[in-house]
């Protein structure tokens, strides 16, 4: 008998099931399918509704969820682009406020100032033929603030009824 069981040859024995041993599998009660019976004749079991009511309501939450992602999405791309706009707008602001500072410096150069006072005023500096020198006295114009001091009295009323007669 031990012969029995060594194969010759490459190709394997084939096993054959075993028949005695049986495995049992619980099967899911299966729906009823009624035909040709009124819609308000069919009775629903207790079950079947409240399986029906849970995957309702579990559809509509996960549809209310992906409603409330994509919107959450949307409204962050939107605030995304005007940041992103705002950001190109700085930039080119910044940009144009540098251009700005460095024509600014070359404007105050001085050879820059007489260059354009040459060309677009068409000014000329002066020959000693267009130089014109005046004399001055010597005296001084300025008044000193002393000198104009006049300190006036503050009279009565009654004081000043008597000299005005009295002028007279």
């Amino acid at each position: 008998m031990a012969r029995a069981r060594y194969q010759y040859g490459t190709s394997p024995r084939k096993l054959e099931p075993d028949v005695s041993k049986k495995v049992k599998t619980k099967k899911k009660p299966t729906l009823k399918i009624v035909e040709n019976v009124p819609r308000q004749e069919v009775k629903i079991s207790k079950e079947q509704r409240k399986r029906q009511i849970n995957l309702t309501m579990l559809a509509i939450f996960v549809f209310a969820v992906l409603l409330a992602v994509g919107y959450r999405n949307s409204q962050i791309n939107v605030k995304f682009n005007e940041m992103q706009n705002q950001k190109k707008q700085l930039a080119t602001i910044e940009k144009e406020n540098e251009q700005l500072e460095i024509n600014i410096e070359n404007g105050l150069n001085l050879s820059n100032i007489a260059e354009e006072a040459k060309q677009k005023l068409g000014m000329q500096k002066l020959t000693s033929k267009q130089t014109v020198y005046i004399t001055l006295p010597k005296k001084d114009y300025v008044e000193s603030s002393s000198e104009k001091i006049i300190v006036e009295e503050q009279k009565s009323w009654i004081k000043q009824i008597a000299d005005w007669i009295f002028q007279k």
